[in-house]
């Protein structure tokens, strides 16, 4: 099920949601640099890479409900918001893969989930539409994903604590896993109606 928008799209790039998009963005190399810290040598630094993702999924629900609230959708917020949290997710999943907390089967499946979903842009590129926009699951799978990390990145740790956010981690990293294949299926149907609808007109 696609989410629609029936609100009036603006073209201007400094809008409050669009600023906080951004400022999503600068965060993804400053939370693989904390999070790979240790990897070279330096002090560990989860905590604060913590600090980044929460930041970070504060940032990710303000800045969409306050687009809507204050008609600030735009074309390029359209943009920002998806290439932020495949961003986050890729530097999580090269942080955590990289320190062995999550395994590499686990990210290879998110790795070609995202290789799919580049394969079906291409395509509808090259029949002159534009990527598709963001459905329910394809969100709802970001969300599991964003609470999955964080809780992984707590477990690699002693304590109950940390046993408490591995049993919650995997949890939301199942779901989200399932729920992100799920709609990238759904984006390869809605592809494939398209390039059948352009045939059929042909």
């Amino acid at each position: 099920m696609e989410v629609q928008e029936t609100r009036v799209q603006t073209d201007r790039v400094l809008t409050i949601p669009n600023i906080l998009s951004m400022a999503r963005l600068v965060g993804v190399p400053i939370f693989l640099w904390l999070i790979l810290r240790p990897e070279f040598g330096g002090p560990q630094s989860d905590g604060w890479a913590l600090l980044v993702l929460a930041l970070s999924g504060i940032s990710d629900y303000l800045d969409g409900k306050l687009a809507r609230r204050w008609n600030q959708i735009s074309s390029l917020g359209r943009l920002l918001d998806p290439a932020a949290d495949r961003l986050y997710i890729l530097s999580t999943l090269v942080g955590l893969t990289w320190r062995e907390i999550l395994p590499l089967w686990l990210t290879a499946a998110l790795l070609a989930r995202e290789l799919v979903l580049l394969v079906m842009v291409g395509i509808l590129r090259r029949h002159g539409y534009p990527p598709p926009q963001v459905n329910f699951l394809g969100k709802a799978a970001t969300f599991n994903l964003m609470y999955a990390f964080p809780l992984l990145l707590l477990s690699d740790g002693s304590g109950w604590i940390s046993s408490l956010a591995a049993i919650f981690g995997w949890a939301f990293a199942g779901w989200g896993t399932t729920l992100y294949w799920w709609a990238g299926v759904l984006y390869v149907v809605q592809v494939r109606r398209l390039v059948r609808a352009d045939a059929l007109a042909d």
